[in-house]
């Protein structure tokens, strides 16, 4: 199934920030070219430092400590704000982002000895904020998995987000979890259109396969909802399209849908920007008075109404009513 390659790497891969000198994050990599249904990834091994990352909570990020056992994504997300995280370490934000996955293969071992009662106060843990959890690299590794085995004894609090229906894999164990902390999972469905879809996240499971999945979740007891991301604009964010991707999340029984629009932060933006001229290039213009250079989309003017600009504006994002308690809420 795998071809495996030993390749030492104390400064190729590496972790950098601004006005650091590079260090390695990695002291060794071992390469394991995929192959059957991993044919075209390759999955680089490593042993990382620490795997609880702690983060400045903001309205963006509403969580402090977060766990990636994963870098890189198969999925493919066109507009995936964690693509810069691969240049970080020294590879390229477009086809190595999707196509080499960086693997923590000690994540658990690490997330053992991290929240031993001695070291840890029992603060809850995002997982799925950097790259998806569940993505196809986890069917082989099994790491998301053992993260949750350790956080689940622990009786530790913590949310997942993905896009993928192998979160199913786990639900007897997330159940488990549930019983005994504050678990969350949530999906994030970003259209129904099966044509966007196939376009903007190839390699990713069917929308209606993650709603089946919040369904299925609901039905044991696990907290589960969606997080309607990103709306795309003039591709995905028509009134209707949104309304149906609305409709299907509350058919499913999602605790909570929150519609959340596109934003573009500086390496992404000229990913995004390529793809779209390769596959909506009618938008392009658009898109550069919508975005020029900000991140995210104009806030609605105090008199109510969205500043005035050539393109058909996303709907604002707002909290929806939960079909559970009548309250919206937005992770």
């Amino acid at each position: 199934m795998f071809g495996i390659v030993d390749v030492p790497m104390t400064s190729d891969l590496r972790w950098t920030l601004a006005g650091d000198k590079p260090t390695g994050l990695f002291e060794t990599c071992r390469q394991v070219v995929g192959k059957g249904r991993y044919r075209g990834l390759t999955f680089l091994e490593v042993e990382s430092k620490t795997i609880i990352n702690r983060v400045a909570k903001t309205r963006y990020f509403p969580f402090e400590y977060t766990i990636n056992c994963y870098r890189g994504c198969s999925h493919a997300c066109v507009y995936c704000f964690a693509r810069p995280s691969h240049d970080y370490l020294g590879l390229g934000i477009g086809e190595d982002f999707d196509r080499k996955i960086v693997v923590k293969v000690n994540a658990v071992e690490m997330t053992r000895a991290q929240t031993a009662p001695r070291h840890w106060a029992g603060h809850s843990i995002a997982m799925g904020t950097n790259t998806d959890p569940y993505q196809p690299a986890e069917g082989k590794y099994r790491l998301t998995r053992g993260v949750v085995e350790v956080l689940a004894e622990r009786a530790n609090p913590f949310s997942l987000l993905t896009k993928s229906p192998l979160v199913l894999r786990d639900r007897h164990l997330l159940a488990e979890a549930a019983r005994r902390a504050e678990v969350t999972v949530s999906f994030s469905v970003g259209t129904l259109d099966t044509d966007v879809w196939k376009r903007s996240e190839p390699g990713t499971p069917h929308p209606r396969q993650r709603l089946e999945a919040v369904r299925k979740l609901k039905g044991l007891g696990i907290p589960s909802g969606v997080l309607v991301a990103p709306l795309l604009p003039g591709i995905s964010d028509a009134p209707r399209q949104v309304a149906e991707v609305m409709r299907a999340c509350r058919d499913a029984g999602a605790d909570f849908a929150a519609p959340i629009r596109l934003h573009l932060r500086p390496g992404v933006k000229e990913h995004y920007m390529e793809w779209l001229a390769e596959e909506f290039p009618d938008l392009v213009g658009t898109y550069h008075q919508l975005y020029g250079n900000r991140s995210y989309l104009p806030r609605p003017s105090p008199s109510g109404r969205r500043k005035s600009n050539p393109a058909r504006q996303s709907p604002k994002p707002r909290t929806p009513a939960s079909p559970k308690n009548g309250q919206g809420r937005l992770l």
